[in-house]
């Protein structure tokens, strides 16, 4: 097995415009936090910086550092923001039935002690940003794990920016998972084994061995990791990640994830069922930091145009990773918030960025469910300012 270049403790990390990673030196909360607002204020946006700080070590720190920063990092100018959904959102929807369904299944993806009546309220909010982004895009079909990432984006932005992010998603990083089949998901997927077999070739062979394939990797894939993680904290780290870097990124997750599990693996006995189940049930006290820090040197030391050079990987051309480049760059001259308010008011218009973000008993609930413990006695104190 190839040992990874593993990051020394006192450093963290940075993601250049494509895709690749850069090493920064690793700065406290509070630096952080101030490094954060600098580079949001600056006019254009220091997108730079809020990649690096979103990939760095404890990525973007506080929901309220995210509802500003994940607009940025996909370019979404929160002055714009699509209206709420109508009634007529839901009439005659061809996956209405499908997405009640998987939204009613969705107990466990709210906060353990969230209101009953306020879960309720954001499961109807859960159906009507999909059913709207869906609407919106007809050439964006509906897959079983869409919703898993709709919930942890309502969850941090509330309803109209979460419309805004998922539509943006689905047309980039998510888009070769909404194709009318899932050929284009497989295509992704069958990027897992050529990083194994670039790092651990026992490892691999082992696998190839037991013919167990990379399905059990689907639902990391599709729903970045939200629908098999158990504590909500570390699904939001790991958005942090995803949404500051290349859309490939999720599966380079899974590779070290997998390679992190080598022991385990290897001991089990060389059949398909026997490793597929070791495989599939994710472990929930994963050393997340010290994971993303080898996805991205995975990603450096194997990039997606390095393993596409693979026979397996040239028949399909994927549309994630063809636009991303373009993408990227235009994040890159984006205006601060106090301008575009400005800009906004000048031209008259009456969107308003702000809406009803999650009360202060769900933001409660929310807390104790990422740290057990109790939050600051209000929102606003327990969403700014890092301790």
């Amino acid at each position: 097995m190839k040992r990874l270049k593993r990051k020394k403790p006192n450093e963290g990390v940075g993601v250049n415009g494509n895709g690749s990673v850069y090493r920064e030196s690793d700065c406290g909360r509070k630096q952080k936090f101030a490094e954060i607002n600098r580079a949001l204020i600056s006019d254009p946006v220091d997108i730079e910086t809020l990649r690096g700080a979103a990939a760095s070590k404890g990525g973007l720190l506080t929901y309220e550092l995210r509802r500003r920063v994940w607009p940025k990092l996909l370019n979404i100018n929160v002055y714009e923001l699509p209206h709420k959904p109508g009634r007529d959102v839901r009439k005659n929807h061809k996956d209405y039935n499908q997405v009640v369904l998987d939204v009613r299944r969705s107990m466990k993806r709210f906060p353990k002690g969230m209101p009953a009546t306020e879960r309720a309220v954001l499961q109807e909010k859960l159906i009507d940003i999909i059913l709207v982004v869906l609407k919106r895009n007809p050439q964006l079909h509906y897959y079983q794990g869409y919703h898993d990432v709709a919930v942890s984006l309502l969850l941090v932005v509330g309803e109209r920016m979460a419309i805004a992010m998922l539509e943006t998603l689905s047309n980039y990083h998510l888009r070769d998972f909404m194709d009318p089949t899932m050929d284009s998901t497989k295509h992704i997927l069958n990027y897992l084994m050529p990083i194994l077999e670039q790092v651990d070739t026992e490892l691999h062979d082992f696998m190839i061995r037991a013919e167990v394939g990379t399905i059990f990797a689907l639902s990391w894939l599709i729903t970045w990791f939200g629908h098999v993680l158990s504590e909500f904290k570390h699904t939001l780290r790991l958005y942090d990640f995803f949404l500051a870097s290349h859309p490939l990124m999720p599966i380079y997750l899974a590779a070290t994830i997998v390679l992190h599990r080598e022991k385990e693996v290897k001991q089990t006995e060389c059949d398909m069922a026997m490793v597929h189940h070791l495989l599939s049930r994710i472990p929930q006290d994963l050393p997340y930091e010290v994971l993303i820090g080898q996805a991205q040197d995975l990603f450096d030391q194997y990039p997606p145009s390095l393993l596409a050079k693979r026979a397996a990987l040239q028949s399909r051309k994927s549309l994630s990773i063809s636009t991303f480049q373009a993408f990227q760059l235009s994040t890159l001259h984006q205006r601060p918030d106090s301008v575009l308010q400005r800009l906004t008011k000048a031209h008259g218009s009456t969107t308003s960025r702000h809406e009803k973000h999650p009360s202060a008993a769900a933001l409660r609930a929310i807390h104790l469910f990422m740290h057990n413990t109790e939050p600051p006695d209000s929102p606003e104190k327990y969403s700014h300012e890092p301790h």
